[in-house]
């Protein structure tokens, strides 16, 4: 098969893909590796083992390869597997040994000699060693080793700060102080282009400082804009009515105790996003603190509907829910934390 053929089969590849037709992707990317032997080749194909959930199947083609150990590429997929397959120490094994200090600061890393193979790529990537520190941290999260989970969260942000995931389990999960948040942002090293995401992760940390220096950095968010058509500025776009910032000043005013404020900004996001998770469990914490009965029962009925793969903890949570709506104790024992925890599972 002439080239340009392949160089189309790997476009039909690339179509399924995009299309979520991934049995097809699997059939053209076995017959593409099959005429190439090309390890790009090899790796579209785990990749599309990977994304139809053939999970055992795209981890043995990946070991099988002579490259595995020798393009992080094929390293990190492999482990991806075993992830989805929860066999955390294996994981951790294909990724390789590696060791972290508490501020995130990764040494006695054996990967200086391995390659990072990547073919025509023109966006902005991040940094597969981040990856590799974020997914290390998963394990040892699911291994419940807290304290490397964490380590290894700082040593991902830290690698690449637009590897957001890490961010959200160290302050989703209440790992770190707000000291701590605080300063691990001051350690991140953001391009000049980047900066509107330096001041977005500022309103994403705890809350603690005073009123007039968390309002600033709000503001300095909502300030960030950029104009698709310089040449008229009606099309001048901002953050200022972004669903995730606003949702973090919801949370702002819910730590205030400013409830009402809190529950009335959220019932106005829902409308727009009714299935923002951070939104929807801020709004039940004021819901909560309100003795919004009726809300409660809605959004307690909603999760079960809304979130079915996750049932099990929210048929747990909606029980809560509607005693707290008419019992003072159990209002007391539901709060913020408690909601997002039980969402998170």
């Amino acid at each position: 098969m002439r080239e340009e053929q392949i160089e189309k089969l790997r476009g039909v590849v690339r179509d399924c893909v995009s299309k979520h037709l991934y049995s097809s992707a699997i059939f053209f990317a076995d017959k593409v590796a099959a005429f190439t032997d090309d390890p790009a080749d090899i790796y579209m194909q785990a990749q599309a083992l990977f994304l139809g959930r053939h999970y055992r199947r795209a981890y043995h083609l990946l070991n099988a390869s002579k490259i595995v150990l020798r393009d992080l590429r094929f390293r990190y997929l492999a482990a991806k597997c075993l992830e989805e397959l929860r066999e955390w120490d294996q994981c951790l094994l294909m990724l390789g040994d590696a060791k972290v200090d508490e501020h995130g600061n990764v040494y006695d890393t054996k990967d200086c000699n391995v390659m990072y193979l990547d073919k025509d790529s023109e966006d902005r990537e991040i940094n597969i060693s981040s990856a590799i520190c974020f997914l290390r941290g998963r394990a040892y999260e699911a291994l419940e080793n807290r304290a490397l989970a964490r380590h290894w969260y700082k040593a991902a942000i830290k690698a690449d700060p637009l590897c957001y995931e890490a961010l959200e389990c160290l302050t989703e999960n209440h790992m770190l102080t707000f000291e701590e948040e605080t300063s691990l942002l001051s350690s991140l090293q953001f391009g000049p282009e980047d900066r509107w995401l330096s001041s977005f992760y500022s309103c994403l940390i705890k809350k603690y400082d005073k009123e007039c220096v968390i309002e600033a950095k709000f503001r300095e968010v909502e300030k960030e804009s950029t104009n698709s058509n310089p040449s008229s500025p009606s099309f001048m776009h901002t953050l200022k009515n972004n669903t995730d910032l606003l949702a973090c000043k919801a949370e702002y005013f819910n730590q205030c105790g400013e409830y009402q404020k809190c529950f009335e900004l959220t019932s106005d996001l829902l409308e727009k996003d009714p299935f923002h998770l951070k939104c929807t469990l801020v709004h039940l914490a004021a819901a909560v603190e309100l003795g919004n009965s009726n809300e409660l029962y809605l959004m307690a009925s909603n999760l079960v509907k809304d979130y079915p793969q996750k049932s099990s903890h929210h048929l747990g949570l909606s029980h809560g829910l509607l005693l707290a709506a008419t019992t003072t104790v159990s209002r007391s024992m539901i709060n913020h934390d408690v909601i997002s925890a039980r969402l998170r599972v």
